[in-house]
């Protein structure tokens, strides 16, 4: 683990969009990344100046164009509003740069599709933390496992609704929270379970309501919609096992025990190829797994786009095709209302 002033191969990146979630989340990761933060763009031309400031960036713009054109970048991180991606991503691909961009990767599959076509060789990375947290890379880890795969049921419990005017919201492009937010727990469970080949939405008369997804391979996911409760939860079911997060705070891996009905004397048999493993933060040290920054995966996923970049490789996780998979469901969600969607129709 380096700290950027430990890297001997930095690259030289620009930061587009300096509001309160970059200097919460963004700009603070760049401490443990292999770059040199050379500008900083912003519509906020004064908040630009003073965070270029802060963060020892030599420019500031107003206009990412002009800073795509007068600095001597080899990245960028775009973190703006997804209705601003697709100009900002492929303006960047045109000036030869490699981009990292914050979720929702725009406003519609089309969008990314577009995208896809600028790419040329450039790297491009999505930032879909969730996909990114060690707990996701544990219970991907657990199910690639001989013993226990193969996948059968995944279950996500998040605070979500999805709207029931889908068909206008795609017409208008408007930005809603199951845009905003809903591409949470969707590029999960895409990054455990792989692509999806449809998906049912089950509206609740009371809110919420549950988004049944097919899998291509065979399992089946239910993402139960809490409406407003304050409850994040997955849990992954495989061959007489299965794996809970809980929030992104600690995985538990339940093998259980093998009960011989009626003379089993004990729930906590000998040895310890049975029952759960948990695996969670230590939060009595001041730690790098104890910080929002490491368990959210916010530096998995920027880390992975900067080794991406200065090995002059393609990105695989978090790449624009698994940002077109996650764009499919969000509009094939607001597509269904109860019919089901097969993922090809809801990119018609």
């Amino acid at each position: 683990m380096n700290e950027q002033r430990g890297f001997q191969n930095r690259l030289r990146v620009g930061l587009v969009g300096a509001g309160s979630h970059a200097y919460r989340n963004i700009l603070p990761t760049m401490t443990f990344l292999p770059v040199t933060l050379v500008a900083i763009c912003d519509i906020d031309l004064r908040r630009a100046k003073l965070t270029a400031s802060q963060y020892g960036a030599s420019a500031y713009y107003s206009d990412a164009k002009k800073m795509y054109a007068n600095e001597n970048l080899d990245a960028v991180f775009l973190c703006t509003p997804p209705h601003t991606f697709l100009n900002l991503t492929c303006d960047a691909f045109g000036a030869g740069l490699d981009v990292w961009l914050e979720k929702p990767p725009g406003t519609s599959v089309s969008d990314v599709e577009a995208m896809i076509r600028h790419r040329k060789d450039n790297v491009a990375v999505v930032g879909f933390k969730k996909a990114f947290m060690p707990s996701t890379a544990k219970v991907i880890e657990i199910f690639s496992t001989e013993a226990y795969e193969p996948l059968v049921s995944l279950l996500a419990v998040y605070p979500m609704t999805i709207p029931p005017n889908g068909k206008q919201i795609l017409r208008q492009f408007e930005h809603t929270n199951w845009l905003q937010n809903g591409c949470h727990p969707i590029s999960l469970l895409l990054a455990v379970g792989g692509k999806v080949s449809s998906v049912t939405v089950h509206p609740g008369e009371r809110g919420g309501g549950v988004c049944v997804l097919e899998f291509a391979s065979g399992a089946i996911g239910n993402f139960h919609m809490a409406d407003s409760q304050p409850l994040e939860s997955y849990r992954f079911f495989g061959n007489r096992c299965h794996a809970v997060i809980d929030s992104d705070l600690s995985v538990t891996f339940q093998r259980g025990i093998i009960p011989d009905f009626g003379r089993t004397p004990s729930y906590a048999p000998e040895g310890f190829d049975s029952g759960a493993i948990v695996w969670e933060a230590q939060n009595c040290v001041a730690t790098l797994e104890n910080k929002a920054l490491f368990k959210q995966g916010f530096y998995n996923e920027m880390r992975y786009f900067c080794d991406c970049v200065l090995d002059s490789t393609p990105a695989e996780k978090g790449s624009l095709e698994f940002a077109l998979e996650v764009m499919k469901v969000y509009q094939a969600g607001l597509l269904s209302g109860g019919d089901r969607i097969a993922i090809d129709h809801a990119v018609e």
